[in-house]
């Protein structure tokens, strides 16, 4: 197996260019994972791990630019207050050692339905940035994802970054695993709001075949929030909202769950996530109370 090591993004760009079957490794902890079960043997491994751009972040007309390879750690503790969401979902990803070295973009490139945080990417309307050789285009969260573990990637394409507006509402996340801690999960979801546009955005992780957004849902609750006079949700809306989540899925059943089970997760995650989104929102107000 070949082990290419570049300097810079120029130099990791024209590598993959060169060898298309090579297979990007900047944390690891997805890749090594396929090849220690002899599940993945690629004829040569890109170690991303020197090219300074993908470890960095900062602001690109008013959005943040998050290195692809910017482990979930530095987003909990730099960026947290600003993506809220992708924080709360960095912090159930594996263990503190999974946390130093995964990130987004080895959460992207594997595009596993389970992944962490593409219910957050979703809710919050992220952008992929991909480049090559060829040049450097943005596809939205929502249309990166084409199959079970498949992407919009061409061969000669790697993850650069990923884009995101600054949370202007209140965001949540919520995952429901086997265990407490180091699972994958069986369900999770993502909420946020965005009060600007008067717009809510979700996100649904390990339950269908590709993450995906619920957007009949999105469409019913945005429409039933009162954005300018905050007051508390009925039982009815954060039902209908959980139960027209649950209906975006399209679960399987395997060892880790069943659909159905899936789907009343999501529905209760929904509704959960709602209220305490929807409470920060309104926090202050008599009528939410």
């Amino acid at each position: 197996m070949e082990f290419l090591r570049p300097a810079t993004l120029a130099d990791a760009l024209a590598a993959k260019a060169a060898s298309p079957g090579a297979v990007p490794i900047a944390g690891g902890t997805d890749v090594m994972v396929e090849l220690n079960f002899d599940h993945r043997r690629p004829g040569a491994l890109l170690d991303l791990g020197r090219v300074a751009e993908l470890h960095e972040h900062g602001t690109d007309g008013g959005r943040i630019r998050l290195g692809a390879a910017v482990p979930y750690t530095r987003i909990i503790t730099e960026l947290g207050t600003k993506l809220p969401g992708l924080a709360m979902a960095s912090r159930t990803v594996g263990s503190p050692q999974i946390r130093n070295r995964g990130s987004v973009g080895g959460n992207l490139g594997a595009a596993s339905p389970a992944g962490d945080s593409h219910p957050a990417l979703l809710a919050a309307d992220a952008e992929v940035e991909i480049a090559s050789v060829r040049g450097t285009r943005i596809v939205a969260a929502k249309d990166f994802y084409v199959g079970v573990k498949r992407n919009v990637l061409e061969p000669d394409e790697l993850i650069t970054s990923v884009l995101l507006a600054p949370a202007t509402g209140p965001q949540q996340f919520s995952k429901i695993g086997t265990r407490n801690a180091m699972v994958i999960a069986v369900a999770a979801f993502g909420l946020a709001l965005h009060p600007a546009e008067q717009r809510v955005g979700t996100g649904v992780g390990s339950a269908a075949p590709t993450p995906r957004r619920a957007f009949e849902a999105e469409e019913f609750l945005a429409g039933e929030l009162d954005w300018e006079s905050p007051r508390a949700l009925t039982d009815s809306v954060k039902r209908r909202f959980g139960d027209l989540v649950a209906g975006a899925a399209s679960p399987i059943d395997d060892v880790r769950g069943s659909a159905a089970y899936r789907r009343h997760a999501l529905g209760v995650m929904a509704r959960r996530t709602l209220t305490w989104a929807w409470g920060e929102y309104c926090e202050g107000s008599a009528k939410c109370a």
